[in-house]
């Protein structure tokens, strides 16, 4: 069986801005990829209603996954409504146990937006609950022994909730899968405008080639680059084990020692 990555989100087209590099690099090297937006981006649109809205960008979510070669995960929830609650935990630790990640990719704790928060939250704690027999989750699935590797992306615009920079301890170079990363990103068209009119984005192919290129010379290393922390391993897996820098090695750059013992 190849090793999995499961990278989830908040809403469609967040992948494809933080964390779909580093998805297709593994890919390359025939990981077996998961992508799942917690909510299906119901709120993303100033001109169609919330169930038009969500069936247009789950579609746009579908044709991104299959740019990206990755098996497409269904949404649980509207936009907004990402909460750290015990049946969203039961419903995505339900998921979580089907797929058997090896690696989880999932938003940074600080963040702008509580639905990115709310995500990682969420994802942490349906992952470290995947061994316990006694946690029923929605529907019943069940139990797995396997290590986790969880990586939160570094937030949207790089900084956290109070305008503080984040830096990661360790950038992935995507600069060979940057034509792949813009290309899934393209398919979330209902989103320009979007952007425009909410965010103030006047292309939001260039504002993630920008972030890119911003990670980039953060790692030091790379033109475009993704980033990347580490979450503690207790609880997920043994100390010291990092598959990401052990998969990828020279298109990896540790940015900062910390110990994980």
């Amino acid at each position: 069986m190849n090793k999995r990555i499961f990278a989830i989100a908040a809403h469609p087209d967040d992948i494809e801005f933080m964390m779909a590099g580093t998805l297709v690099m593994l890919g390359r090297l025939g990981w077996e990829l998961h992508y799942m937006n917690v909510a299906n981006g119901s709120c993303g649109s100033a001109t169609m209603d919330p169930a038009k809205t969500a069936a247009v960008r789950s579609e746009e979510a579908r044709a991104a996954a299959r740019e990206l070669g990755a098996v497409w995960h269904e949404p649980l929830v509207e936009d907004l409504q990402i909460y750290y609650r015990p049946e969203l935990v039961a419903r995505l630790g339900a998921v979580i146990r089907q797929v058997k990640p090896e690696i989880l990719l999932t938003p940074s704790l600080q963040d702008y937006m509580e639905d990115h928060v709310n995500t990682a939250r969420l994802a942490l704690t349906a992952t470290f609950s995947q061994g316990m027999p006694n946690f029923q989750t929605i529907p019943p699935a069940p139990v797995v022994s396997q290590s986790v590797a969880m990586y939160h992306a570094l937030p949207y615009g790089l900084h956290d909730q109070l305008g503080d920079p984040v830096h990661a301890d360790l950038y992935v170079n995507v600069e060979s899968v940057m034509d792949v990363k813009l290309r899934a990103l393209g398919c979330h068209r209902s989103q320009k405008e979007w952007l425009d009119v909410s965010q103030g984005i006047d292309s939001y192919l260039v504002t993630m080639q920008d972030m890119s290129a911003a990670m980039g010379k953060l790692s030091t290393r790379f033109r475009y680059a993704e980033g990347w922390r580490q979450h503690l391993h207790l609880g997920l897996g043994p100390a010291g084990w990092d598959p990401l820098a052990l998969t990828l090695k020279q298109d990896v750059h540790i940015a900062k020692t910390r110990s994980r013992s």
